[in-house]
């Protein structure tokens, strides 16, 4: 058992805050740059410049932000936000749902890839590896903040986090760790050359089996036949991204 004490805050001025969960989700964007600049230095992307590189980023940024907000408003606490409107915006205040953010993140990578003639697949494929391992050091974020906590376990790893009652699963660093073995698994399945999409649908496909499993761990609000909401959400991944496997052949 260990008393969960870490202190959110890297640095403070005054009533100004930088959160280690910040400072995380930028690097998540900073290392996605990092790999569009790669591409285009060994010209894997046509028609794609410097300059777009920013400019996916920012839309990207805004595309996972306004889609893991709307899921979070409607799948998680409808009743809450329709009864508090201004509070959907209050991002700040925590709620962003992975699924959504994911396809924020997709139709944000259709319409950038239409308007510079490339193939979706190409961006897919490339942002899906550096995403695992960002999501696998978001969720040790998640851990910092002492959030999204497991369910009341006696186990002898157990977590004490102060504003949960007894103590309990460190499902974060389950999840965190679920992200590194499919990031470790992506980078094997990449080495390899493979059809376009054939990436990104297996990061879908591992992402949805891997969080479906450690939800059984994390404590929940919303369920429905024994199962949360968000395993509801991994089951859809996994459906779409069997059928999208199979519909593009990629293991003839």
């Amino acid at each position: 058992m260990w008393t969960h004490n870490i202190n959110p805050v890297l640095v403070q001025l005054g009533s100004f805050q930088i959160r280690w969960y910040g400072v995380i989700f930028v690097l998540g964007f900073i290392l996605a740059f990092i790999v569009l600049l790669k591409a285009i230095e060994k010209k894997q992307l046509k028609n794609f410049k410097k300059d777009d590189a920013y400019s996916l980023i920012l839309w990207l940024l805004i595309g996972i932000i306004i889609g893991s907000r709307l899921f979070e408003v409607i799948f998680y606490h409808p009743v809450y936000y329709f009864s508090h409107p201004l509070e959907i915006f209050a991002i700040w205040h925590g709620g962003l749902s992975f699924h959504g953010g994911l396809i924020g993140a997709v139709i944000v990578g259709i319409l950038y890839a239409r308007k510079k003639k490339i193939k979706f697949y190409d961006l897919a494929d490339l942002l899906a590896i550096p995403a695992a391992i960002g999501l696998a050091f978001g969720r040790i974020g998640n851990f910092i903040n002492g959030e999204l906590w497991g369910t009341r376990t006696n186990v002898a790893w157990c977590v004490n986090f102060p504003e949960a009652e007894g103590c309990r699963h460190p499902s974060q660093l389950y999840e965190s760790a679920k992200n590194f073995i499919v990031f470790f698994v992506l980078l094997a399945l990449n080495k390899k050359h493979r059809k376009p999409g054939f990436i990104f649908w297996h990061f879908v496909l591992l992402y949805g089996i891997g969080r479906f499993l450690v939800d059984f761990y994390r404590a929940g609000e919303h369920y429905f036949l024994a199962i949360q909401t968000g395993q509801w959400l991994c089951i859809a991944m996994i459906i779409i991204a069997v059928i999208f496997i199979f519909k593009n052949n990629y293991y003839r």
